[in-house]
C-alpha cells in the first residue's frame, strides 16, 4: 500500500475566496478531479494528503493555477480542467494582445482604439508617459489598467492615483464631512476604475494598507515615490510648478503616468495650465513618451464624439485662432 504524505501549498498573493470561486465551487472541482487526495483548505493555504506521487503532482499543477490567477485576475471551470489535466504555466495561455487585464468576472479590459493600443506599447519603453486627450478617449482608464497590471504582476508594489484638487465651479468648503468626505467625490472616477479591475473586497483592504493610495495632488509634496505606478489625472489643471514637483516625485522603480484634457481647464486663467508647456519642456527627453488622443478615440456613448465635435467648433467660431490652449 502506497504511504500517504502531507503538504502544505502556500497561496501567496492571492485571496483564496476569488480562487475557489462563489461558494466554494472551483475548490469543490479540484476536489473531484482528485479523489485519492485529501484537500483541506486553510486560508492562505491549502493542507493536501495522500499518495506522495500524487500529492507532489497536484501541488505542481496547483501553483500553476495560482500563477495564472495572479497574471490574468480570473479564473474559470475551464481553466481548472485544463491545468490540472496537464499542468498550465501563466504564458500557456491564449492571449489578445490588445488585452491589458482581466477585471472582476471576467471582464476583459483591452486597448480599443489606435491610440489606447500605442500607450500600451510605449509603456513598455519609457518609465513616464503623457496622455492627453478629449473626455472619453479612455486614456486615464487605460493607463490605471497598466497600473493594476504592473501591480497584479508584481512590477511594483503599489499604485497612487491622484488629481490637484481644483474647484470646477463648485465649492469643496460647502460641502459636509472633513477632508476625506469632501474629495471623495472628486476623486470618485478613479474609484470607479478601480472598481471594474480589482474584486471590492480585495480593492478594500488595499485602499486600508497602502498598496493603493487616492489622494489630491497636494499631498505629494515632499515624498519620494518608490516601486510604485503613479497616475496624475486631470493634469490640465496644474501649474507648471505644480506638475514639475509631481513629476520629480519619482522615485526608483516607478512608472508614471500623466493624463489630460487641455479643452477642460478649469483654472480661473485658462494660461496657467502646466500641461501643454511641461509637455513641450519634455518632449524628446529619452524615457518619456508622449499619446495625444483625438475625436477619434471617443469610446463611451457615440453621441460623445458629437458633443465634442459641435463644442470645438463653437470654440472655433468665437476665437479665430482655435481651440483655447
Amino acid at each position: 500500500m502506497t504511504e500517504a504524505v502531507g503538504k502544505e501549498i502556500a497561496l501567496e498573493g492571492v485571496d483564496p475566496r476569488e480562487l475557489y470561486g462563489a461558494q466554494n465551487v472551483y475548490l469543490e472541482q479540484i476536489k473531484s478531479l482528485h479523489p485519492t487526495l485529501k484537500i483541506v483548505a486553510r486560508g492562505q493555504s491549502l493542507k493536501v494528503l495522500g499518495p506522495e506521487a500524487d500529492t507532489q503532482r497536484f501541488a505542481r499543477r496547483m501553483e500553476g493555477l495560482a500563477a495564472y490567477y495572479i497574471k490574468y485576475g480570473h479564473v474559470s471551470a475551464e481553466v481548472i480542467d485544463q491545468c490540472f489535466a496537464g499542468g498550465i504555466a501563466p504564458d500557456d495561455a491564449p492571449v489578445d494582445k490588445d488585452v491589458i487585464v482581466y477585471g472582476n468576472n471576467g471582464t476583459i479590459v483591452r486597448a480599443r482604439t489606435v491610440n489606447q493600443q500605442r500607450l500600451v506599447k510605449l509603456y513598455d519603453k519609457n518609465d513616464l508617459l503623457f496622455a492627453v486627450g478629449p473626455a472619453g478617449s479612455g486614456k486615464t482608464y487605460t493607463a490605471i489598467a497598466l497600473a493594476v497590471r504592473a501591480l497584479k504582476e508584481r512590477q511594483v508594489r503599489r499604485i497612487i492615483l491622484t488629481r490637484p484638487a481644483v474647484e470646477a465651479g463648485e465649492k469643496l468648503g460647502f460641502l459636509p464631512g472633513d477632508m476625506k468626505e469632501k474629495l471623495d467625490p472628486y476623486l470618485q472616477p478613479l474609484y470607479d476604475a478601480l472598481n471594474d479591475m480589482i474584486p471590492p473586497v480585495k480593492l478594500q483592504k488595499f485602499l486600508e494598507e497602502g498598496t493603493v493610495q487616492i489622494a489630491p495632488l497636494a499631498y505629494m509634496r515632499g515624498r519620494t515615490l518608490d516601486n510604485a505606478f503613479v497616475i496624475l489625472d486631470e493634469a490640465q489643471n496644474t501649474t507648471l510648478s505644480q506638475i514639475k514637483m509631481f513629476l520629480t516625485r519619482m522615485g526608483r522603480s516607478a512608472r508614471f503616468i500623466v493624463t489630460g484634457d487641455v479643452t477642460q481647464i478649469d483654472l480661473p486663467r485658462k494660461s496657467d495650465s502646466g500641461l501643454v508647456r511641461s509637455m513641450g519642456i519634455l518632449r524628446g527627453v529619452d524615457g518619456i513618451g508622449i499619446v495625444e488622443f483625438d475625436k477619434r478615440d471617443i469610446v463611451r456613448h457615440p453621441l460623445v464624439k458629437h458633443i465634442v465635435e459641435a463644442f470645438d467648433r463653437n470654440v472655433e467660431k468665437e476665437e479665430p485662432g482655435g481651440p483655447v490652449k
